[in-house]
């Protein structure tokens, strides 16, 4: 911990907080970099109702209001697109999200000795009927990630959201200005 009254640049400022980022959620920093994958939606039948591929930029930022930024780009085999940001705060060992989309938390799972499991929850913001819960697996060797959400409303289960992806690049920042300058 550096004495008080220490002064440091913006560099070092951002390198402090993702350190302390990554210290106190150390499998959370695992995920940070850039992540290719499969969203693949089942209703309570079973039956697939959607379909589609994903980008995900997971970033450990350096910005003590928002450490942790997530921005998922959405691609359609029909040629949609749509882009979600999910800027989170960081208290009492999780990351929190409070946006116009949704409410929630994310923490690292205590209980896996092997250090493989996140679970979130959240709620869509403005709906109390309807929540979900989501669980990360991240590989042994960080190259993979399957995520799985259970959609519930009024307390039954309403959709199934089963994610596989694998880890493109850390470099989140050279991906995210690449597709800022091509869009």
């Amino acid at each position: 911990m550096p004495a008080a009254g220490t002064t440091f640049s913006p560099l070092a400022k951002e390198m402090l907080v993702v350190t302390d980022l990554a210290r106190e959620m150390p499998l959370l920093a695992r995920h940070e970099g850039v992540w290719d994958g499969t969203y693949s939606y089942f209703n309570a039948a079973n039956e697939k109702i959607d379909e589609h591929a994903s980008r995900l930029l997971c970033r450990l930022t350096g910005d003590p209001a928002v450490p942790y930024h997530q921005t998922n780009h959405y691609t359609w085999a029909d040629g949609r697109t749509e882009v979600r940001d999910f800027p989170a705060s960081y208290r009492d060992g999780r990351i929190w999200w409070d946006n116009d989309l949704i409410q929630g938390w994310a923490a690292e799972v205590p209980l896996d000795e092997y250090n493989r499991t996140m679970m979130l929850y959240w709620q869509r913001t403005g709906d109390p009927t309807l929540y979900l819960y989501e669980q990360i697996q991240i590989s042994d060797c960080g190259q993979h990630r399957c995520r799985t959400w259970h959609w519930i409303r009024n307390g039954k289960l309403e959709t199934r959201t089963a994610i596989q992806e694998r880890f493109v690049t850390r470099d989140w920042r050279s991906v995210d200005a690449a597709m800022k300058a091509s869009a």
